[in-house]
């Protein structure tokens, strides 16, 4: 018995079950899950823009927060009331490209074998799912919104009384929790440098990614921009993926457009952007214990988006990189 006891009171074993019931816990409130990860990333993200700010400039914390979430809200309105239906508009005229490329035959060998093994893989099943997913995604917007909205407020108040918040933590120090206290102060620590720079660098990443991509479809010809523009900063959140994801209907809504001339530049355009975010933006913006190979990264996304769905292809690496640390894997990079 005295042995059993002084295994459960072994630091590692302690920790062991107090993430299990971190996650536990986590998988009771899933319904709330959309709300946490966005007022996470928000306080995150927020977070590091008035620390910037507050360094070159001299001005107050709480100034740099009010006026930084003034400017956010100011710019997500005026997005949302001018430029939401007409994105709305152009996803649809992109899934009705993407759908009528599908539907007709073509006189390209090489196209109608593709789509062949498309139809013998049974992807219009999942293209079915994928139209469901869009149509129930859009009829909720105002739900998501709204989830949005609650998020950024949290953040705020959070950001406004950081020091409060913090002192009252104090309190726990001595409390009869103060075990389980400072482990979940050590998973959060470890949480908040993690995944925490992950997301932060996957967000710089997608917006130069978005901005290089839309730019050049720009002077290629491609139309419903503002739509495309959406889609590749949502994709470009997926590590590595992403652009692969991309390149599939960039090159069908390509073909349409131009032909094949149309679908070379697109792939020349994926591969430099490719190029430019394996050898540039990633070792500028990712440690190196982020570094994973390309195999464990799609391992990794398929089963996160198995359990957690479409969540799960952004948060997924971000956790497990969080594991990693966690579990004290190194790297061999300096």
């Amino acid at each position: 018995m005295e042995t059993l006891v002084q295994f459960f009171q072994k630091r590692g074993v302690k920790r062991f079950f107090i993430l299990f019931l971190i996650g536990l816990c986590l998988y009771f409130v899933r319904s709330m899950i959309n709300l946490l990860l966005f007022t996470f990333i928000f306080s995150f993200l927020m977070d590091r823009l008035v620390q910037f700010f507050t360094s070159k400039f001299a001005i107050k914390r709480t100034i740099a927060v009010i006026l930084l979430y003034f400017s956010v809200l100011s710019l997500l309105i005026y997005g949302i009331s001018t430029y939401l239906p007409v994105v709305i508009q152009q996803i649809s005229v992109l899934v009705i490209q993407i759908t009528d490329f599908y539907m007709q035959p073509h006189d390209n060998v090489v196209l109608n074998f593709i789509v062949n093994i498309i139809n013998n893989l049974s992807i219009t099943t999942y293209l079915h799912q994928g139209f469901s997913f869009i149509f129930k995604y859009f009829t909720n917007i105002w739900g998501n919104l709204l989830q949005v909205f609650m998020a950024i407020v949290l953040s705020l108040f959070f950001l406004l009384e950081k020091d409060r918040l913090r002192l009252f933590a104090i309190r726990f120090h001595t409390s009869k929790i103060a075990p389980i206290y400072f482990e979940c102060m050590y998973f959060g620590k470890k949480f908040v440098a993690t995944f925490g720079k992950v997301i932060e660098a996957q967000f710089i990443i997608a917006i130069i990614n978005c901005l290089l991509t839309t730019t050049s479809l720009y002077f290629l010809g491609f139309p419903q921009l503002f739509g495309l523009g959406i889609m590749i900063f949502l994709l470009g959140l997926i590590p590595v993926a992403g652009v692969i994801i991309s390149f599939i209907p960039l090159c069908i809504i390509g073909y349409t457009v131009g032909g094949i001339t149309h679908v070379i530049s697109v792939v020349v355009l994926i591969m430099v952007i490719h190029s430019i975010e394996a050898y540039i933006l990633n070792p500028k913006l990712m440690s190196s214990k982020t570094d994973l190979p390309v195999f464990f990264t799609f391992i990794v996304l398929i089963f996160s988006e198995h359990f957690f769905g479409v969540w799960g292809l952004i948060v997924g690496i971000p956790i497990f990189i969080f594991l990693l640390d966690i579990l004290e894997v190194k790297s061999d990079k300096k």
